[in-house]
Parts: structure tokens; sequence; C-alpha cells
């Protein structure tokens, strides 16, 4: 690394998260002058930040809020000050929902074909933890919230645009701005590098126009010309007119069609990275998903328990319902973040295997309205205040061959810490109940 550019600067860290203390020990190695601000020191925690040379903000602070305080040249983030300084090919991976998972299988296959990878970002360590152990035959695989790249300046070598609907609306001022900040992980590309795009919602299709590299689609929906696709029960590449088949659907281990997007786009991103052919094969066939993402966590009675509350919006919530075909018995809502529950009505009202949902906060009404025609054929058990009366109220009713599935598609402050907690707590109340069935 090049002598320290931040030596004897006064330096601001907004927000005394993971993420800030990471920022605040990394510029203290760097001889800079820092202080640590957050909420919890009272409501005039942000006053005198002009006079600092630097403001490095906490992804969930709003760059509007500071500009009030700071001029916008100042105000920086660890995101941002991370692309300015790392010296290795940074694979960025965004989207609504997907990109835990795909983030983490390109680290895997990058892994898996003995390369020097570092995952970080949304996911995994904060990534100036790991800047000075890179070097130019390492990557870098991070995964990037709309928070995180709304101010960045500098796009990655390989950008992955996955699904995008609207989300976090609570943050940008409308959906248009959210779209502008996920698609800021392309506008910044040069010709040379790649844009791997999901093909099959317009928010990201349309996002080719706003990159100068080389695009790459993916879909599970149609064929495309150059990217990756699901067709006829198998994951292909087409790259340079050459059609290159690389795993069955059946030998994928992630539950759901949608999982089949996220394999798709992993093996491009890992493909143009140069990863061969077998590991992209190997990680593929071995990869059983991450926590909170219809993970099984437990087969009580022949009754499969899976716990998917990272689903926080009705697209997740779809893809996970629409994974099975076996009885299911829903754990659905939680507290508001202004989403539309049109489309997930109309899927839950024309599917004839669900057959219960056991009902979660506020955000129960609004979703009802949108349900149709389920008075005779789906039972709504009300009233479970806890996960512990929820769980108990499922298994009561469930029997051999069903499913009972977590998948909110709502926020979970109103009964919860955060999705974790929320997931956690289902999986420690079943396996309670599998130690009483034993």
């Amino acid at each position: 690394m090049e002598e320290p550019q931040f030596k004897n600067k006064r330096i601001a860290i907004i927000g005394e998260g993971l993420e800030g203390k990471s920022s605040a020990e990394f510029l203290k190695k760097q001889g800079a002058e820092v202080e640590i601000r957050d909420k919890t020191q009272g409501d005039d925690y942000l006053l005198g930040l002009d006079k600092f040379d630097l403001v490095v903000r906490s992804p969930g602070i709003k760059i509007s809020e500071l500009e009030k305080l700071v001029s916008r040249d100042k105000i920086t983030s660890q995101t941002k000050l991370f692309f300015d300084l790392c010296k290795a090919p940074i694979i960025g991976v965004t989207g609504t929902k997907g990109k835990g998972t795909t983030s983490t299988l390109i680290y895997e296959m990058l892994k898996n074909d003995g390369r020097d990878v570092y995952l970080g970002g949304n996911i995994g360590v904060p990534p100036l933890e790991f800047l000075e152990q890179l070097n130019s035959d390492s990557w870098v695989v991070l995964e990037l919230s709309s928070f995180q790249l709304h101010d960045l300046t500098k796009s990655p070598h390989i950008a992955v645009l996955l699904m995008t609907t609207s989300e976090h609306l609570d943050y940008h001022e409308d959906v248009i701005e959210y779209i502008e900040a996920k698609r800021n992980i392309l506008k910044h590309q040069t010709k040379s590098d790649f844009a791997v795009i999901n093909r099959d919602y317009p928010a990201s299709n349309e996002s080719d126009l706003a990159t100068s590299g080389k695009v790459y689609f993916v879909s599970r929906e149609r064929e495309v010309e150059e990217g990756s696709f699901s067709l006829g029960g198998q994951i292909i590449i087409r790259f340079n007119g050459q059609v290159i088949p690389v795993i069955d659907n059946k030998e994928l281990l992630l539950k759901g069609d949608h999982n089949q997007e996220n394999a798709c786009a992993a093996s491009m991103a890992a493909f143009l990275a140069g990863v061969e052919l077998d590991s992209i094969k190997k990680t593929l066939k071995s990869f059983k998903g991450l926590e909170h993402r219809i993970e099984l966590v437990g087969n009580i009675n022949g009754v499969e328990y899976y716990n998917d509350s990272f689903s926080s919006v009705p697209e997740t919530a779809i893809a996970a319902i629409q994974a099975f075909k076996e009885p299911e018995i829903l754990l659905l809502g939680g507290s508001s973040k202004n989403s539309d529950f049109t489309e997930l009505g109309s899927i839950i009202s024309s599917k004839d295997n669900i057959k219960a949902i056991i009902v979660i906060g506020i955000e129960w009404a609004r979703i009802k309205e949108r349900i149709k025609n389920h008075e005779s054929r789906i039972m709504i058990i009300e009233g479970a205040e806890n996960m512990h009366q929820m769980v108990a109220a499922a298994s009561k009713i469930a029997v051999s061959g069903d499913v009972v599935l977590l998948s909110p598609a709502c926020a979970s402050f109103d009964k919860f810490k955060n999705y974790k907690d929320r997931g956690n707590q289902f999986k420690e109340e079943v396996k309670k109940l599998r130690e009483l069935q034993n």
C-alpha cells in the first residue's frame, strides 16, 4: 500500500456499528485522528462536523442528512474508501434479494478454483479489515446494498445486478432513487469491465444502458445471446457463440426456482473471472445455501420445517412458496415496509397446496385483503403472540408430508429485533419440538 494519505487528518466516523468500528481501527493505523459519532450520544451527535477533514458515514446514515452539516466532498464511506484503495479486482453483487447467496456462491467458486479470494461488504467482514492482505493476484467479492452503492464513484470489474424491485423506501425518497442507487454498481465501469444483469425483471433488465462494460444477461425465463440461463432442466452458459452446459437443475441443493437465477449469475461471474468449469460445477453441487434463506431446520414425524426469515418482501415470499409442491403451512406477516401485496395475494389464492396460514403482525390485514376465495380452503390461525405459539399452532395441524414455512414477506420489527432474531427463534422452537418428540 502507498504512504498513508490519512496521517494527521481529523476524521469523524458516523455510526458505531461493526463497520464504523472497523473504519475507525483502519484509519487510526493510518495515523488519522479519529472520533466516533453515534446517535446514542444524544440528538446533537452530528454537530461540529465541518471541523473535520473527512466524514465517514455508516451505510444506514443518509447522505442528505450529512450534507446539511458538511460539504459533500468531505463525505465518504468504508465502501468508497475500499474501492479507492483496493488493488485487486472486485466482483460486486447487488439486487433486492439473492445477493448474499450469489456473493457466497461466487466466493466459493473462486476458492474451489484455488484463488486467493476474500468475501466482504454487506456479508462477511468489513472490507477494510482485509485490505492490507490483498495483492494483484487476489480477488474480492463484495455484497453491496443500495446504502453502500449510493455515493460510489468507482464500479467493480465484474458487476452483478440481480432481481431488482422496490425496497428500503423508508430510506430512499422513492423507488426511482432506490433503483438508481442499485445501478450505480454499473455506472463507472469501463469497456474492459463486465456486467452480469438479470433479464427477468424490468428494473434490472433495462440497466444495461447504465454501463460501458460488456453485458451478459442471466435468465430462468428465456435463452440469452450472451450470458447464462436455465432451460430444459439445465443451467447453461453461452459465451462467444459457445453453448456450455454447466449443471442439471436437479443437482442443485438450493430450493426454489429463484435460486436458478442466483446459480446462473454466480456461474457467469465466476466464468468471466476465469474460474474453471469443474470448480463452478463442484460448488453448485455442494452449496446448501445461507442461514435464514429457505433453510431446512428440522424434519419431525415427516413434517419439514423451513426458515426463510430473510424474506422481508413479497417477491421473496412468493419464490419460497412456489418452491414447494407439498401441502404448506405458512407463517406470514410482520411489520410494514410499504410493500404491495397484490401479487402475493394472487399466488396464495391460486395455489391449491396452501393448507393454513399462521398470522404474524400488523401487515396481515393488508395481505388478507389481497387473498381471494380462501375461506373454505385455507385455515387462518390468528392470535399467536410469539414464535412459541406460532410453531405450536403449526405443529398441531401438520401431518407427515406437510411443509411448515416461515417466509413472512414483511419486516420483523413489531415482534422481533431483526430477521435473524425471528429466524433464530423459529429454529429454537423447532429444536424444542424435536426434543419433545424424542
